[in-house]
């Protein structure tokens, strides 16, 4: 008997992850294979956080703290509100699709750039939402036009900053001529998980719009900057009325006791974090620089990857650095995504591009 699947249901692609760094030495037999690929912190974890793991491992048997009082304290302390601001997600990626069950009807929208991070669309669609997309303008979101984009049956804005696939971000000033123009009953999305990697001083500090009671959600991740992306863990910080509902679809326990415990512990270590920002930023210089060299034009980045055009079929160049262990990501047609590494790393994938090309 043939299922019977919602049209929206049906007309979803899969989201396809960055390819593993197993399958592809047992596809082609390699020893040697470079992941730049998912935008990991190349560093790995904070020691702080590996050291809890083997202490949580023996309460295994017990469900974790539902509520996860002690890192929603200490992120309420971080970022100066009360712990009923702040709502965690298995990943931050879980708290996108908990933002279009809660607050989107069947034929309701939400604008979103039209290219930008994917699940968007994908948790939108599935909830039987409108996507509503809007061309980005020279890589950048086009904020005016998003606004304009808005009508009665908009609930939600998403905007990533720094955007996710290109790297680019929009000023504060730019962020509150944006919130200027934008009705106070649609929920603005700050999609935040670069943030710790940002260098422009023009950054908005959209958690001043939470403290001041605006309808607005900061989405913040320890899967780039605090290496625990093998975790799953995210959090949100909103107005304690929009966790309130959220939280009457927040599935019980989707927070696990080691992510918890990981991640209070990576919060409090400052330290690696500025290391791993120096990383980044040796890294980033000598990936962009490299490019340039090979006469590509990458577009200028706040975060931990490179956007650029290859000036040939994205697809076939991504193919060709499998073949050499490099695995980077195919955006769309001539645009890949590489991830900055370590030193060794970069150099590899540049190596490995100049043959290629």
């Amino acid at each position: 008997m043939p299922l019977r699947v919602h049209p929206d249901i049906a007309a979803l692609s899969p989201y396809v992850p960055g390819k593993p760094i197993e399958e592809l030495q047992r596809e082609l037999g390699l020893t040697r294979v470079v992941k730049l690929a998912s935008n990991e912190n190349p560093l790995g974890p904070s020691p702080k956080a590996l050291a809890v793991l083997s202490e949580e491992a023996a309460t295994l048997h017990r469900y974790p703290d539902g509520g996860a009082f002690r890192l929603r304290e200490a992120l309420a302390d971080r970022w100066k509100v009360t712990p009923d601001h702040i709502i965690l997600g298995n990943g931050s990626d879980e708290i996108l699709g908990l933002l279009a069950r809660t607050f989107l009807a069947p034929g309701d929208e939400a604008v979103m750039a039209d290219h930008t991070f994917v699940i968007y669309n994908m948790e939108v669609t599935a909830a039987h939402g409108k996507a509503v997309r809007v061309p980005l303008k020279q890589w950048r979101h086009d904020l005016p036009a998003m606004v304009d984009a808005i009508t009665p049956r908009t609930r939600l804005l998403f905007l990533c900053n720094p955007n996710n696939p290109t790297g680019t971000m929009v000023s504060a000033g730019e962020v509150e001529r944006l919130l200027a123009r934008v009705p106070e009953d649609v929920i603005v999305v700050f999609d935040e998980a670069y943030f710790e990697y940002v260098r422009s001083a023009e950054f908005p500090d959209s958690m001043a719009y939470v403290r001041q009671g605006r309808n607005a959600i900061v989405l913040r991740t320890f899967s780039k900057i605090y290496g625990l992306a093998g975790l799953r863990i995210g959090y949100g910080v909103t107005t304690s009325e929009i966790t309130n509902f959220l939280n009457r679809v927040r599935p019980p326990f989707n927070a696990n006791s080691i992510a918890q415990r990981a991640a209070l512990a990576a919060l409090s270590d400052d330290e690696h974090v500025a290391k791993s920002r120096a990383m980044n930023e040796v890294g980033m210089e000598q990936v962009v620089n490299g490019l340039r060299a090979l006469g590509f034009a990458p577009i200028p980045s706040e975060a931990n990857f490179v956007y650029v055009d290859v000036e040939r079929d994205g697809r076939q160049v991504f193919d060709a650095l499998l073949r050499q262990g490099i695995i980077i990501r195919h955006i769309d047609g001539r645009m890949v995504r590489v991830t900055i590494g370590q030193t060794e790393e970069n150099q590899a994938f540049l190596t490995a591009l100049a043959a290629v090309v």
